[in-house]
C-alpha cells in the first residue's frame, strides 16, 4: 500500500531574502511534474484563510498549477476525494490538526496518500501532520486537538524551523535540542528529523532524500544526534522499526 507515497516535506515557506516558496519552487515543479494541473490547497494553519490561498494560488500560478482551497469547497471531504495534489500550508499546528479533524480529513488525506498514490507536499506546519505526531511542533496549543496523533504518512517526528544554539545568547531558556531531548525521555516515542530552514524530505514509496540548501539533524531515543548532508539518502527511517 505504500508504495504509492509521493511527499515533499518542507521546513518553511518563506527564506530569507526571498518571496513565498521562492527558494523550493524547482523542487515544487519536479515534485507535482506536469501530470498534476491542480492542487488542493488547505489553508486550516491560519485564521485568514482567504488571504493565504491568494498567496498560494498566485505563487502556484506562476509555477502552472491552479489552486483549489478546501475552504472554499462545499464538502471538503469531497474535494479531498477528488485532489489531483495536496499542499498543507504552514501556520499553527495545534489549529491546522484540529480543523484537519473537525472536517474529518485526516483518514481520508492518508488514504488518498498512501493507497492512491496522490502527491502531498507540507510546509512547516504541514509537514508537522504528515509525521506520526505533531508533539515536536515549535507552536503554542492555541486550540486543543483530539489528539495529537498526525496523518501518519511516515513513522517518524520532524521539527521544522530547528534552529541550532547560538553560543552568544543569553537566552537561559531550553535549547531546541533539549526541547527534543525531553520528548525522547518518554517511552517509545519516534525520532525526529530536525530540519533547518532551507531543507526538505522528499519521499518517494520507500526511498526518502534530504534536499535543500542546509543540513538536517536526525535525534533518535537513547542515541547520539547524527548530521546528513543535502542529497543524503534516508530511507532507513522510513522502516517501521524507528
Amino acid at each position: 500500500l505504500r508504495m504509492k507515497r509521493r511527499l515533499l516535506l518542507v521546513s518553511n515557506s518563506t527564506l530569507h531574502g526571498g518571496g513565498y516558496l521562492d527558494h523550493c519552487q524547482q523542487q515544487i515543479k519536479d515534485f507535482f511534474g506536469k501530470q498534476v494541473t491542480r492542487i488542493l490547497f488547505i489553508p486550516y494553519a491560519l485564521h485568514d484563510r482567504d488571504a493565504y490561498t491568494r498567496m498560494a494560488r498566485d505563487k502556484l500560478k506562476t509555477l502552472g498549477y491552479e489552486v483549489d482551497s478546501v475552504h472554499e469547497a462545499a464538502d471538503p471531504v469531497e474535494a479531498v476525494r477528488k485532489a489531483e495534489g495536496i499542499f498543507i500550508g504552514g501556520g499553527n499546528t495545534f489549529r491546522l490538526l484540529k480543523n484537519l479533524y473537525d472536517n474529518n480529513l485526516v483518514t481520508e488525506i492518508r488514504t488518498r496518500v498512501l493507497q492512491d498514490g496522490v502527491p502531498y507536499m507540507g510546509s512547516s506546519a504541514g509537514s508537522n501532520v504528515a509525521t506520526v505526531s505533531i508533539n515536536t511542533t515549535n507552536d503554542m496549543p492555541i486550540v486543543c486537538p483530539p489528539t495529537f496523533s498526525a496523518i501518519g504518512l511516515v513513522p517518524f517526528n520532524i521539527n521544522p524551523h530547528y534552529l541550532d544554539p547560538d553560543p552568544h545568547s543569553r537566552h537561559m531558556g531550553e535549547t531546541r535540542e533539549q526541547r527534543i531531548m525531553q520528548y525522547h525521555e518518554e517511552p517509545e516515542t519516534p525520532c525526529v528529523l530536525g530540519l533547518r530552514e532551507g531543507s526538505m524530505l522528499l519521499v518517494e514509496g520507500h526511498k526518502a532524500t534530504l534536499l535543500g540548501s542546509t543540513q538536517a539533524r536526525l535525534f533518535q531515543r537513547g542515541k547520539t544526534t547524527t548530521e546528513y548532508a543535502p542529497g543524503s539518502d534516508l530511507s532507513f527511517l522510513l522502516t517501521d522499526a524507528h
